[in-house]
């Protein structure tokens, strides 16, 4: 089946189509309607080593670093993660879906504290409530230790809670898949009511009239073998009619 078959069979069946094409603009506008955007809000801190161990470095955290400080990073984001911290941070008032992590190909304890939701100015709060608990939640770790106020590992802000970002992925491929799906369910009801229109349709309705698959005074390949193909032959193209019979009446 070509193109121009399909372009035939859905321009003779469009009372099929038609419904289905209206239906999957309802559904698309649906879903348009119904699935909110989603806004981001992110900010970037890392972990300071403790002014007792920047004393060689004049008390500058910045060119004292540790690899135990990335590990305390990762430990940290493990812990902010937890159903436990989700519950305290959801008495603090967050709202939303938040995340911490390891930014991406850091070279240092650096890490992600992101927050997301469908209200841009609670996405914005919940992201700056997230980055404090986190520091509070270092220093809770290094208290159960009974870690030295001049040797505990400190937080520094790299970048405070940007404002929400709207996150329209998710939403454009809910729109893609319900349109396509749409189309696609049409299409098939399409050539579904083609195909049983054809099956109920006589088996001699759509033979091809005397000479449209062979030659002119030709039976057709249908008609090898009906004793009556000659007869029909005959009362077509009656002898001495067409050019023959204009040269037999005109003979002496």
């Amino acid at each position: 089946m070509d193109l121009a078959e399909i372009w035939r069979v859905m321009r003779r069946r469009w009372y099929v189509l038609l419904p289905g094409l209206l239906i999957t603009a309802a559904l698309t506008a649906a879903v348009y309607l119904l699935v909110p955007v989603e806004y981001r809000s992110q900010s970037t801190v890392t972990l300071l080593n403790s002014k007792k161990a920047t004393v060689a470095f004049d008390g500058n955290p910045f060119l004292s670093t540790q690899a135990s400080l990335t590990g305390m990073a990762d430990g940290l984001a493990r812990n902010l993660n937890s159903d436990d911290s989700k519950a305290d941070l959801k008495a603090l008032g967050v709202t939303g879906v938040h995340e911490a992590k390891i930014a991406d190909n850091a070279l240092g304890p650096y890490m992600w504290l992101s927050v997301v939701g469908t209200d841009p100015a609670a996405v914005l709060k919940s992201d700056e409530i997230l980055t404090t608990y986190a520091e509070k939640r270092l220093l809770e770790f290094q208290n159960q230790q009974s870690v030295t106020p001049d040797a505990m590992i400190r937080m520094a802000t790299i970048v405070p809670p940007q404002k929400p970002e709207a996150q329209t992925k998710a939403r454009l491929q809910f729109l893609v898949m319900a349109g396509v799906l749409g189309f696609v369910l049409s299409l098939v009801a399409t050539f579904f009511a083609e195909a049983r229109r054809r099956r109920r349709s006589p088996p001699g309705r759509h033979r091809p009239a005397p000479g449209e698959d062979g030659e002119a005074g030709e039976p057709a390949a249908g008609d090898a073998g009906d004793p009556t193909a000659t007869l029909r032959m005959s009362v077509a193209h009656p002898a001495g009619s067409g050019a023959a019979g204009s040269r037999t009446a005109g003979s002496p």
